[in-house]
Parts: C-alpha cells; sequence; structure tokens
C-alpha cells in the first residue's frame, strides 16, 4: 500500500523554535563560562595555598564544567543546522554526541580525581594542616554552583533540551561534590587530617557516576532508542484519535538530539479512495507533531474491512478539521505518495 510523507512543515506546539532554543542555551552556557572560570582558578589557587587537597579536587571537577560548556556551544551551533545531502534527517544528534562527549569527560576527570585522592590517603602523615580559608572558598562555590545548576535546568526544560540539562546536573554534581569538600575540610579543621583527601575520593566517585550516566544515556539514543512508554502512549492516542483512523500497527520511534523521529501504519477503510486516505493520514500527522516534540511522521496506510460505523468515522477530506478543503485537495496532490 502507498507509504506517505507530508513535507509541510508543522513545528510541534508545545515546543520552542530552533532559533529559540539556539539563543537560549548559547546565553545560559556563556553564564556558566563565566561562573566556572572564575570559581576554576579561586579553588586552585585558594586550594594549593590552603594546602587542600579536596579543595583542588573541586577546582579540577570546575574545570571540566569549563571544558563541557565549550562542548555544548559546538554543540548548539552545529546541532541547528538544516538537513543537507551528507545529513539529510538534520544534525540534532550532534547534542546526543555531545552529551556523551560531556559523560566522557566526567568519566576521565573523576578517574584522574580518584587516583589523586587515593595516593593522598595513603600519604596522609606528610600532608600539611588545611587552612581555614579553605573552608570559606568552599562554601562560597556550593552557593554559586546550586543557583548555577537552578538556572541552568530551568532554560533546559523551557527549551526542551536534553544537551542544556546534562549540562545543569554537571553543575549540581559540583554542588552536591562542593558540600562533601565542605565537610570533608570542617573535619579536617577539627583534628581529623584523613577527612580532606577522603572527601577528595568521593568527589571522584561523585563525578565518575554522573558521567556514567550521561555517556550511557546518550549511547542509546545514538543507537536509535525509542521514547519511554508515556511518550509512545501520547503518540497513540494521537493517531487512534484521528477521525478515519481505525487501529495503528508497527508504532517506531527514534531519538533525533531532543526531537523524535516517527513511523507507523495506519489502518483504514479499504473503500477509501487514495486521495481520502491520504487526508486522513495528513491529519494524523498534523496531530502529533502539534502536540509532541517530532521532527517528522512517516505513514504507512493499509486497507481494512470496515463495518457501517467504522465507515462513517472515515469521513472524506473536506470534512476532516485542519486544512481548508479547497487548499486540502491542492495539497494532497503535490505530495509525494509512493507506490
Amino acid at each position: 500500500m502507498p507509504q506517505m510523507h507530508d513535507d509541510a512543515p508543522l513545528p510541534a506546539r508545545n515546543g520552542p523554535g530552533g532559533r529559540e532554543r539556539q539563543a537560549a542555551s548559547f546565553r545560559s552556557t556563556l553564564a556558566s563560562v563565566l561562573v566556572n572560570t572564575a570559581l576554576s582558578v579561586a579553588q586552585f589557587v585558594i586550594g594549593v595555598l590552603a594546602h587542600s587537597s579536596a579543595l583542588v579536587a573541586d577546582a579540577v571537577h570546575s574545570l571540566s564544567d569549563l571544558l563541557s560548556d565549550f562542548i555544548v556551544l559546538i554543540a548548539n551551533k552545529h546541532s541547528a543546522k538544516a538537513p543537507d545531502d551528507d545529513h539529510p534527517y538534520g544534525h540534532h544528534r550532534f547534542e546526543t554526541a555531545a552529551s556523551a562527549a560531556i559523560g566522557a569527560l566526567l568519566i576521565t576527570v573523576g578517574a584522574g580525581l580518584l587516583w589523586s585522592g587515593y595516593v593522598k590517603i595513603t600519604t596522609v602523615e606528610t600532608l600539611p594542616p588545611v587552612h581555614h580559608i579553605a573552608l570559606i572558598a568552599a562554601l562560597f562555590t556550593l552557593a554559586a554552583k546550586e543557583l548555577l545548576f537552578r538556572y541552568l535546568l530551568s532554560v533546559g526544560r523551557r527549551v526542551r533540551s536534553t544537551m542544556l540539562i546534562a549540562n545543569a546536573w554537571h553543575a549540581r554534581s559540583d554542588a552536591a561534590s562542593s558540600l562533601v569538600v565542605a565537610v570533608g575540610i570542617s573535619a579536617s579543621l577539627a583534628g581529623f587530617p584523613l577527612a580532606d583527601p577522603l572527601a577528595a575520593l568521593i568527589v571522584g566517585l561523585m563525578i565518575t557516576r554522573m558521567g556514567w550516566r550521561f555517556f550511557s544515556n546518550a549511547f542509546h539514543d545514538l543507537m536509535d532508542r525509542g521514547v519511554d512508554a508515556e511518550t509512545e502512549a501520547r503518540l497513540r492516542g494521537h493517531l487512534l484519535g484521528t477521525p478515519g483512523v481505525l487501529g495503528i500497527h508497527g508504532l517506531k520511534t527514534r531519538k533525533m538530539g531532543d526531537m523524535i523521529w516517527v513511523e507507523v501504519d495506519l489502518e483504514m477503510d479499504g473503500a477509501l479512495t487514495i486521495l481520502q486516505g491520504h487526508a486522513i493520514a495528513a491529519e494524523a500527522r498534523r496531530r502529533v507533531m502539534q502536540q509532541e516534540a517530532v521532527l517528522d511522521v512517516m505513514t504507512h496506510f493499509d486497507p481494512v474491512v470496515a463495518g457501517p460505523a467504522a465507515q462513517s468515522r472515515a469521513r472524506a477530506p473536506e470534512k476532516l478539521p485542519g486544512v481548508p478543503p479547497k487548499n486540502r485537495r491542492k495539497d494532497a496532490m503535490n505530495e509525494d505518495v509512493e507506490p
């Protein structure tokens, strides 16, 4: 049976446009760059002068945030490119690749901190005492990173960017690590010298765990992982709620960055004309793309034997909601219909 692909652009009603997402991503990431630059320099200098390995480890973590910010900026620029001959589906997966790169970066940084913390713990008797200024720096960093996390997360959710959300949680991991560092430094100042290198070791574990989560999720998306069960249920509801669609099967989805690619077989009354079937499939596509962050919907319609009740629901194209009747026939004749 025919396979229909409606070429008309239909941006998701509930999602922001590409330009808005790109602008919001640039502004929020630039703010993160400025904060992380200042924090990483201050933490490293104070950590070295105050003899705090935990604060130095936190400085390295802040530096990894800075590097990930540059990755986000680069990905933000490339993912907004239009489809071309080499990338007919667009460049949306550049964001997924960037999330994987951030994860790999976190794993590398975490492993380095784990090794450094282990060395410090085994030689704790030779470590100089930690100065109290390290505690002040850790508390200030904790407050700054928590505020940065909340800002980045709000922007990421508003523009529906998994890359920005990943970067926000990276900032939250820094806030959590700063809390651990503050506790470790406090214990060290209270007379427990092992607490400072132990805090550095815990920070390394936290970073490694967060990196693995980001890398694993991005890897599965690059392997064409489908959407979650809740999103799939909504897609089914939009399709089955279309007048003239008697049933669906073969629903397949894949993640394309923050967007979704959908393929589905639509069951329709076999007595319909090709023009009527095409109009029903176009309406099903329109409904899905207006309600969800869907890049496109590829439909294949199969004829079924329908009873009187089903035939009354499979209305003619002129009665379908959406495009005005006089334009629907012209649009249908211009669509690509493959036998």
